[in-house]
């Protein structure tokens, strides 16, 4: 067979992929492409103690669901080492947004609420307005979507 209809059968065969639906789950915990780094680097701790997002550091990290966290303190660390499910976002650090609709995104680590004590993150600041509009709502329907959209 010729090379050129390799081509034409591998890219008929995933937009038969794409066509129906199939797609392949995520990781449990966002850290972008080119590294393995929850949040950005940003400190998940400090959401909750200082009520705003701050950079961790290298000095202080650990590895929590295949991702690596970065903490301001050693202090942070600890409080996360302790009791992760308090301290990481919603939904893997992915745009919970996304979540809610059936898809996923990365989120930006200054985009944030907590509600009734779990952070989420969302992807832009038009998606975060909307997101405050309804967060309920939207808290139910990720609820609901996260669990079929992980990597089996």
């Amino acid at each position: 067979m010729r090379p050129q209809r390799w081509v034409q059968l591998i890219v008929c065969g995933l937009l038969l992929l794409l066509a129906s639906g199939v797609r392949a789950g995520v990781d449990p915990v966002y850290t972008g492409l080119f590294n393995n780094t929850a949040i950005s680097g940003y400190d998940a701790v400090a959401y909750f103690t200082e009520g705003k997002p701050v950079r961790g550091s290298e000095s202080f990290t650990l590895e929590y669901q295949g991702a690596i966290w970065q903490f301001s303190s050693a202090e942070h660390r600890e409080m996360f080492r302790e009791n992760p499910e308090a301290y990481a976002p919603q939904y893997g650090g992915y745009c919970a947004y996304a979540v809610a609709n059936g898809d996923t995104t990365s989120a930006e680590p200054d985009l944030w609420t907590i509600v009734e004590g779990k952070l989420y993150l969302n992807y832009i600041r038009r998606i975060n307005a909307r997101w405050r509009e309804d967060m309920a709502n939207y808290i139910n329907q990720a609820n609901t979507n996260w669990p079929a959209l992980l990597t089996d």
